[in-house]
């Protein structure tokens, strides 16, 4: 009988312990999926530093300096991109409010790296500018909307960051996302609009002249494909510990609450 009772005990304790590895396991934000576009976005990206510093031509104008266009305009792109799925999200969430938290978790993951990418975007623009009009920085309107752009999504995250219901959260960011995304064409097209001394886009421009041969065009793409795969990745990672937060606030709320009622009853 002690014997059983003692094998008893040490299968409570494996049953305790595989509970307990399971829990910290659930708790992360990897996935296999995860783990395959992470693998991906490194495998691409080492072929995009290795194309863009030892194998495609130098510019024939620019010189070397055509080659922080890899990383500058992919990242204005993923920006673009990470913009308008916040906003996408955001109209759902609005549409859908009180049923679910995960599309505005997704908007904010999404504007959280949009900002990251918009940020590289204008580093790597005053880098280019210094090398080819002598300065980092002009108020040209491709620069100025682009800065514009760059600090209202900052003040979104800000709006975001206030503490609050996380569905008064979500309706307030929801009505920003949607207003801010209307920035986009503005910055995309000030080139054409204004007089600027931004070159005309070499890729998605008007007249649909591709101005890159073949490899720088190739390279580039490749840029934009894992930017594409990161972007990916930390939308999906940031949202999962979105959720985690929203249901650590939760449990928080809910454990004050029964405090309460408890101080009520005594």
């Amino acid at each position: 009988m002690t014997g059983t009772a003692t094998s008893g005990t040490g299968s409570s304790g494996t049953s305790s312990s595989g509970t307990g590895s399971s829990g910290t396991g659930s708790s992360g934000t990897g996935t296999p999926f995860t783990r395959i576009i992470g693998t991906s976005a490194l495998v691409v990206t080492a072929w995009v530093v290795v194309s863009a510093f030892f194998i495609t031509p130098a510019d024939a104008q620019q010189g070397d300096s055509v080659r922080i266009m890899y990383a500058h305009v992919p990242a204005a792109w993923i920006a673009y991109l990470a913009f308008i799925t916040t906003a996408i999200a955001s109209g759902i969430s609005l549409a859908r409010r009180h049923r679910t938290l995960g599309f505005d978790r997704v908007a904010g993951a999404s504007a959280e790296v949009g900002v990251l990418f918009m940020g590289l975007a204008l580093v790597t623009g005053s880098l280019w500018g210094r090398l080819t009009w002598g300065t980092f920085w002009q108020w040209d309107p491709r620069l100025t909307t682009t800065l514009f752009l760059f600090v209202t999504y900052v003040g979104y995250l800000a709006v975001r960051n206030i503490d609050g219901d996380p569905h008064r959260r979500a309706r307030r960011s929801a009505v920003l996302a949607l207003l801010a995304v209307l920035e986009i064409p503005l910055v995309h097209f000030s080139v054409v609009l204004w007089r600027s001394l931004h070159q005309e886009a070499s890729v998605l421009n008007p007249d649909g002249d591709v101005r890159l041969d073949d490899l720088m065009l190739f390279t580039l793409f490749s840029g934009v494909v894992a930017f594409t795969l990161i972007f990916v990745w930390l939308v999906i990672h940031r949202q999962r510990l979105a959720a985690l937060q929203d249901a650590q606030l939760g449990a928080g709320l809910d454990a004050a609450i029964a405090a309460r009622r408890a101080e009520t009853v005594a």
